[in-house]
């Protein structure tokens, strides 16, 4: 009954629960080594994004909390000019809720949300079969800062150090969210 009590609460957290921080395991290293492809299907590689702060999303077109879309662009168009990169990777991971194609998936975000920034094509983000990226991200946070839902957010700093991570319920215009941006943006 305590192991299960236990798993229930560590399963909650991890669902409601804002950021982590860096301090869980780690692996080292950087997210500048590794490449998503973009939508459009050329390579984007987050090393282009060095001396940038970056806030990497996985994203779903049909979920409960799609409208964090327009919080992620209200995001992107207030600090981008400020070295923040908001990187949406679309996933149908969770519950199928993003089963379009690349091109339905980028007419959808720019026509519903007017989503300019960068997306990635849809890619695992969970299990044995994720993205290296997100592999790299749950080594250096611990499963509790792994994705359970759509729209996790882990936050990068320029240096390519991972420094935080928020869940699926924590909105990208939060209080906590923009704190931990203006902590990493260049020049902070």
């Amino acid at each position: 009954m305590i192991r299960f009590l236990t798993a229930a609460a560590v399963a909650v957290a991890s669902l409601f629960g804002a950021g982590g921080g860096a301090q869980a395991g780690g692996q080292g290293g950087s997210a500048h080594a590794f490449t998503f492809t973009a939508i459009d299907g050329t390579p984007l590689p987050l090393s282009q994004f060095a001396g940038k702060a970056v806030l990497v999303v996985n994203t779903a077109s049909q979920c409960g909390f799609t409208s964090q879309y327009e919080q992620l662009q209200a995001v992107w168009q207030r600090y981008r000019d400020r070295g923040l990169v908001v990187l949406g990777v679309p996933s149908n991971d969770f519950g199928g809720q993003e089963p379009g194609t690349e091109a339905e998936i980028q007419e959808f975000c720019a026509t519903t949300f007017s989503v300019d920034f960068p997306l990635a094509e849809k890619t695992m983000v969970s299990g044995d079969g994720a993205h290296p990226f997100y592999q790299w991200a749950r080594g250096e946070l611990g499963m509790v800062a792994a994705p359970k839902w759509n729209f996790h957010k882990y936050l990068i700093a320029p240096d390519g150090r991972l420094v935080d991570w928020f869940s699926t319920v924590t909105r990208p215009d939060s209080d906590k969210v923009i704190a931990a941006i203006e902590q990493v943006l260049p020049g902070s």
